[in-house]
């Protein structure tokens, strides 16, 4: 984690804790990764008295009656919510990516056209030529992100298609959104496309509506979240990949530029921006870009599969193509054989299931298509230098 913009020196001990007010929803990963990054700072250089109270994404935020911050730390999303942390004539720091003439905070974001460019290459990277952005209506934040994301386009040599979807409550759509209207959409576009959705409730409605068009994900329709959120990406039905955001690091420096606030010495640099982390690929973009139709045939049928032992027979049968054929294209488009991209899909899923779940290692096994857990132990001995289970217990100490 960087820190170069906070104190790299413990102070001296104060004899009155500093109250900090952290005004930010935790029921998204986002907000949940702020605050961690805020704690973070005040063990490391606190204490400080934290006032931490759970809350959804647009609710109303108070302090308790009597109740004295010294500092806060805040996603201002309203003007009204500006006002009120006017009010308080104490230093405010904001992370919000929303630009409000009223709320002149210092503020520490992500750097939102960072997001949309390396989503972008992301595509490109796996070979896409055709592309499209599911959007917002009349939120600045979400324009910034889709015109990063299709200059970078434009610059490849790309066109972008785009669907604006009316908001609902906060940044997400109106829950009345027509899905057919939207599976029609993408049955226009030529395939296969590319789609990056604003948040994760944007591509968790692309998702439902590639399932309602009888669009294959992400043989068809390869879907990335500008976000990358626990409970709607790795919890759909087929999971989303996301953008991760580097809301702990977020949340540590605001925590820093806030208690130089404190101490009277403010930073140099009123709007720190952050670029994301990475991409978390999960199934809904785990794809190359292929035009061939039984080969994406052929994959869905594989992906369709991933908790069932199958065999390359039963593809060649699925797909329409001899076992010479569905070998050669294999090896054409994806450097594989059929044998082993069965082995892989089979593998991911088990790892997801080790992550996710509690499954015990035969279950585990049997679930993600393996003959036997002594098999599934092979794989990962020879993948990873692990074994199943000290997997689980390495991916959930992060």
């Amino acid at each position: 984690m960087k820190t170069s913009s906070v104190r790299s020196k413990k102070p001296e001990h104060s004899p009155r804790l500093p109250q900090i007010g952290v005004l930010i929803e935790t029921s998204t990963t986002w907000g949940r990764n702020v605050s961690a990054g805020i704690q973070a700072y005040a063990k490391r250089y606190g204490p400080w008295f934290v006032f931490l109270d759970p809350h959804g994404i647009e609710e109303r935020f108070l302090f308790p009656r009597g109740w004295h911050a010294n500092g806060v730390i805040a996603r201002v999303s309203t003007t009204a919510f500006a006002r009120t942390l006017k009010a308080l004539r104490i230093p405010v720091v904001n992370v919000s990516g929303i630009r409000l003439k009223s709320a002149p905070f210092p503020c520490v974001t992500t750097d939102t056209p960072a997001s949309g460019r390396l989503a972008a290459q992301y595509f490109l990277d796996r070979g896409f030529r055709n592309f499209a952005y599911f959007s917002l209506i009349g939120l600045h934040y979400v324009a910034r992100h889709r015109e990063a994301f299709v200059t970078r386009l434009e610059e490849a040599g790309h066109t972008c298609a785009l669907y604006d979807a009316r908001t609902g409550q906060g940044a997400s759509p109106d829950w009345r959104l027509n899905l057919a209207h939207v599976g029609t959409w993408l049955r226009s576009l030529p395939k296969p496309v590319a789609v990056l959705c604003w948040n994760a409730s944007c591509s968790r409605e692309v998702l439902f509506a590639c399932q309602m068009a009888g669009r294959l994900v992400p043989e068809e329709v390869a879907i990335l979240s500008g976000c990358d959120d626990d409970l709607l990406c790795a919890n759909a039905h087929i999971p989303i990949s996301g953008i991760q955001s580097p809301a702990e690091q977020i949340g540590y420096t605001a925590a820093g530029m806030l208690d130089g606030l404190m101490r009277k010495q403010p930073s140099k640099i009123n709007t720190i921006l952050i670029p994301p982390t990475g991409i978390a690929t999960r199934r809904s973009s785990d794809t190359l870009a292929l035009s061939d139709p039984p080969l994406v045939k052929a994959l869905g049928f594989i992906r369709e599969n991933a908790t069932n032992p199958i065999q390359v027979a039963d593809i060649c049968v699925y797909a329409g193509l001899s076992r010479r054929a569905l070998e050669r294209k294999f090896e054409q488009f994806l450097g594989r054989s059929p044998a082993a991209e069965i082995r892989r899909c089979h593998f991911e899923q088990a790892k997801e299931l080790l992550a996710t779940s509690d499954m015990p290692i035969p279950e585990v096994a049997e679930n993600a298509g393996f003959g036997s857990p002594e098999y599934l132990a092979a794989i990962f001995r020879k993948t990873l230098g692990l074994t199943p289970l000290k997997y689980r217990r390495k991916i959930r100490s992060r």
